[in-house]
């Protein structure tokens, strides 16, 4: 069975689907077999695309238009046609610059194998260029990671407190200003220092 995606960006419904589902429609698609939503591909919640998923059965093959319909970007792309490639589910691009792609054929298998291979080579690069950035600056001195939300004196503050009785763990959160998830990360209920509270006492000794 064809089993049809389409979307647009604007949540609004000021623009519309007509021309995505009439091209789905002439490749085969039943109409009430297009799944669709109004929203942007940056969205991770799509409730259309989710049924539509859910929806899809082996042997069925899931068209869109283009193939930024479906991903919000390359990866997220590749591994949801690679996710329903696993479950026997096919994939086909009607136009743009996928056009050629049917993973239902060999030939578009093929081709597709080349998309996942350049997503592959952007995630490469991403990691090179993130190591490399982390080593020109631990050259300049400076130490990637978490910055840390207390100062020394607000550390020793909490692990003072944090020991007494009577403090209202939100009063000292609000003294403090941090979340009591960010509090906890530096003492313990009873005022015990943990490893973020030992580092910022330790740190430029």
């Amino acid at each position: 069975m064809l089993i049809g995606y389409a979307r647009v960006s604007k949540s609004d419904k000021s623009q519309s689907l007509d021309s995505q589902i009439d091209a789905l429609m002439k490749n085969g698609v039943n109409k009430e077999n297009i799944y669709h939503d109004y929203a942007s591909g940056k969205n991770d919640k799509r409730l259309g695309l989710e049924a539509c998923l859910k929806a899809l059965r082996k042997d069925d093959v899931l068209v869109v238009w283009k193939l930024d319909r479906l991903g919000r970007s390359i990866r997220h792309l590749i591994n949801t046609v690679q996710n329903i490639n696993d479950k026997g589910i096919g994939f086909k691009v009607i136009a743009g610059a996928g056009a050629d792609i049917d993973t239902s054929k060999p030939a578009g298998k093929l081709i597709f194998g080349f998309f996942a291979a350049l997503a592959e080579f952007e995630r490469e690069l991403i990691s090179e260029r993130t190591k490399a950035g982390l080593e020109s600056a631990r050259a300049r001195g400076k130490k990637g990671g978490r910055k840390y939300s207390l100062t020394k004196a607000q550390v020793r503050m909490a692990e003072a407190a944090m020991g007494k009785k009577e403090t209202t763990v939100s009063d000292l959160c609000k003294e403090l200003s941090v979340s009591r998830q960010t509090l906890y990360r530096y003492v313990d209920p009873e005022g015990n220092l943990r490893d973020a509270g030992k580092a910022v006492l330790t740190k430029n000794r």
